[in-house]
């Protein structure tokens, strides 16, 4: 039940009465009519831009069209008033019986509510993490992981066939450096004294990496030169760090569909049948590129090299996929991922990328659409840095990481609900501070603390109406007489419920599952208010002494909220409290 699609559809309909009476002109299209929230809840419940929007195609003032319109929407029995505003806007007051309705609405239809067909199955395949398989994920990567899943499990929510994918960067010069390091702890479980050159990783998580490597093969490998080791060191490493990353995402609550080798890129011939694929439609040449902006011409030394006309689809320079001594670019095992991508037949992709990756968005955004025929859409989320604080000041690096704050740092400090949540409490593309002792703490100032309390209060309530020997299942909630249901405060609840499924559509469509924490916060707060006043009015109180019908219909409204909520933290993969300690 989406009470905003609802309404628009009943703007729609008088619309098109007055088509048929002659008081707006045939043709004009109603596509970007919409109904919304008003910007000030005082002007009304909703309010809709069509006479705006109509005026000009119409050859209309906006307020006549306006004026007419209130007069067709108020003969319905969902509108309790239509007034026009300014100069054509008009804002709508509905009938108590729809926020009423809405409540049962909720509770018949349980955690499907807000579920919506607006992806029609389409498949969409968000690639996040893909972290370099050479240490465990830090907080960078903690970010990008929670975005990433929430991202999935709202694109899941709305309707589409969500594919989550991690590209394991095993093919380039970062492993062998990891078989390099992982040798020398090698060395050092056989009693050697490791030789943790500049350029290794000296993370002491390799150290039982290097025991596993002994126990497979005892000191066999140690006068052997490197050409004899370092291909099977370098794989043994490489799951042994995809066996860590796995755990450290499975801490998070995160599971992925598909891992992808980058290295199964290489000897299959892939690449090449992806550049060949560019070179048959024209977009593969040799060039030159010019000087990068900012360098001297001394500095530049021209060659030859194979180039994409990446400017062709929106690139701002034409990029090299070969170098001139032959080998591959960066660039074209990436081509190749994604050219896999689009032949898999994805309808379309979004890849999570951290804040340094900028400069990859137009390369990668033309590849994809060169690849696809402008076919297959590309969604590019970069995440923003984060900023970890504890006592005033900023978190310690953790020494068994070497360099960086690990996820399981901030995982076993506060929990995966917590960390998840806040994670979420900004935009992506929006730096975060995370607070060690400000996520903990109970207070308004809290989200986390302040949604789940809500939730908790919805529990203790049923709980306590089970004591009180009032039934509460929700089959009995949603039939209770939800007309008592009728002061403001009440309403204000129902109203809050009421943008949930257009709300979660919206960020379905942008890519934004911040939108779901925010909502969530809002939620909690009409929920928050209303306990706050039943403290002052007696008859706001969830349960009624003496009077089941009347607490059941209270405890409904509740109990409404209750099953957003959790749905809600389900899309963020935050598990909803059933009482707070």
């Amino acid at each position: 039940m989406n009470l905003f699609t609802e309404m628009r559809a009943l703007v729609i309909s008088a619309l098109e009465q007055m088509q048929s009476q002659g008081t707006l002109p045939e043709g004009v299209s109603f596509d970007n009519v919409t109904v919304e929230p008003p910007r000030d809840p005082a002007h009304g419940d909703m309010a809709t831009n069509a006479a705006m929007v109509l005026a000009k195609p119409a050859k209309m003032k906006p307020r006549d069209i306006a004026e007419m319109l209130a007069e067709k929407l108020a003969q319905s029995d969902r509108v309790d008033s239509a007034q026009v505003a300014g100069p054509g806007f008009l804002n709508l007051r509905l009938a108590p019986v729809l926020w009423q309705g809405l409540v049962k609405a909720v509770l018949t239809t349980g955690s499907g509510f807000g579920r919506s067909d607006m992806g029609q199955g389409k498949r969409v395949n968000v690639e996040y993490v893909s972290a370099n398989p050479t240490g465990p994920l830090h907080v960078g990567h903690t970010r990008g992981a929670v975005f990433g899943d929430a991202l999935a499990s709202l694109l899941d929510f709305v309707g589409f066939d969500v594919t989550r994918e991690y590209y394991i960067n095993d093919g380039g010069a970062q492993v062998d450096v990891l078989a390099r390091s992982v040798f020398e702890r090698y060395r050092e479980a056989n009693g050697l004294n490791p030789e943790i050159a500049e350029g290794l990783y000296p993370g002491d998580y390799l150290v039982t990496v290097g025991e596993a490597l002994k126990a497979k093969h005892g000191d066999s490998l140690l006068d052997q030169p490197e050409s004899v080791w370092l291909e099977d060191v370098r794989t043994f490493s490489t799951d042994a760090m995809m066996d860590l990353i796995r755990a450290d995402l499975l801490a998070l609550g995160v599971k992925m569909d598909v891992f992808y080798s980058e290295k199964s890129l290489y000897g299959t011939g892939r690449i090449e049948a992806a550049i060949a694929e560019l070179n048959d439609k024209g977009l593969i040449y040799e060039g030159v590129l010019e000087p990068p902006k900012g360098k001297k011409p001394e500095d530049w030394e021209p060659r030859e090299q194979t180039l994409f006309k990446s400017t062709e689809h929106g690139d701002d320079v034409d990029r090299p996929v070969k170098k001139s001594d032959g080998g591959w670019t960066y660039f074209a095992p990436d081509i190749a991922y994604h050219y896999d991508k689009v032949s898999r037949g994805f309808d379309a992709l979004i890849d999570v990328f951290g804040a340094d990756h900028g400069g990859y968005v137009k390369r990668m955004k033309a590849a994809v659409s060169a690849l696809s025929d402008g076919q297959v859409p590309l969604d590019i989320k970069l995440t923003q840095l984060v900023k970890l604080w504890k006592n005033g000041e900023p978190f310690k690096m953790s020494k068994r990481a070497g360099n960086f704050v690990t996820l399981r740092d901030v995982v076993d400090q506060v929990g995966p609900d917590v960390t998840r949540f806040v994670m979420l409490t900004r935009k992506n593309d929006a730096p975060l501070d995370f607070d060690f002792d400000k996520v903990l703490e109970q207070s308004k100032d809290n989200p986390v603390f302040y949604v789940q309390y809500a939730h908790a209060r919805v529990c203790s309530v049923l709980r306590k109406a089970h004591e009180a020997g009032i039934t509460a299942d929700d089959a009995v909630l949603a039939q209770a007489d939800l007309t008592k249901l009728s002061h403001e405060a009440e309403i204000s609840v129902a109203k809050k419920l009421a943008e949930w499924p257009r709300l979660v559509e919206l960020a379905g469509r942008t890519n934004e599952p911040h939108r779901v924490a925010f909502y969530l916060y809002e939620l909690a707060s009409e929920l928050h208010a209303l306990w706050n006043r039943g403290n002052e009015l007696t008859e706001l109180r969830f349960i009624q002494e003496g009077d089941e019908a009347t607490s059941q219909a209270k405890i409904a409204l509740a109990r409404a909220v209750a099953v957003v909520i959790s749905a809600g933290l389900g899309i963020l993969g935050v598990t909803p409290a059933q009482e707070m300690r």
